[in-house]
């Protein structure tokens, strides 16, 4: 076999740990590929075709993406998980915030290496209307403690008002949307199970 035809199955192969790595982490972060593409400022029919395994990150796409999913850039390109620390930190200032532009959801990760955990906690910051939001439903659990603020949860057939200090816990699978209520954003601490 030529080195040419050896280095294209090798970057071949290189190209679909990409895709499994990247979508596997979008997914348990929850990340719609419009809220990726907008927050690395590639368009999602670009992000579509690296998630297919139909087209490969520069090196530039690829420190975007990982700046937008909170992870380190070689958690993108590895399909063996690397070395397993018995905690992960992050600093106020490293938190990425990621905006849902159709339903009106901010969120900043508090967790690196959220290919390796069970757990995704992330702080949340809801609009003040629900608009157009679509219900949401996953598997697993989540858990919502109000840190600042009033926010009402619509579970389509009840609403539960939550303030400052209340917190939340219910199965992910029940349809869910929320909204800050007031004048002013509430921030949120959320904590969902990342089994996909």
């Amino acid at each position: 076999m030529t080195q040419c035809v050896m280095r294209k199955q090798k970057l071949r192969v290189l190209g679909s740990a990409t895709s499994m790595r990247l979508k596997l982490l979008r997914k348990k972060l929850g990340v719609t590929l419009e809220a990726l593409a907008e927050g690395t400022g590639l368009s999602k029919s670009y992000l579509s075709k690296v998630e297919r395994g139909l087209n490969n990150p520069s090196i530039a796409a690829a420190l975007k993406l990982a700046k937008a999913l909170n992870v380190q850039v070689e958690e993108l390109f590895s399909d063996e998980p690397g070395t397993q620390q018995s905690y992960s930190i992050v600093r106020a200032e490293q938190r990425g915030t990621l905006t849902h532009d159709n339903d009106g959801l901010s969120y900043a990760s508090l967790a690196r290496r959220v290919s390796e955990h069970q757990l995704l906690p992330f702080m949340l910051y809801p609009n003040t209307e629900f608009n157009h939001s679509a219900f949401k439903e996953h598997m697993g659990e989540e858990f919502l403690f109000v840190h600042r603020g009033q926010v009402e949860i619509d579970f389509m057939t009840e609403r539960v008002t939550l303030n400052t200090g209340d917190a939340l816990h219910f199965d992910a699978q029940r349809p869910h949307r929320i909204r800050s209520l007031g004048d002013s954003t509430a921030e949120l601490l959320v904590v969902v199970d990342g089994h996909v």
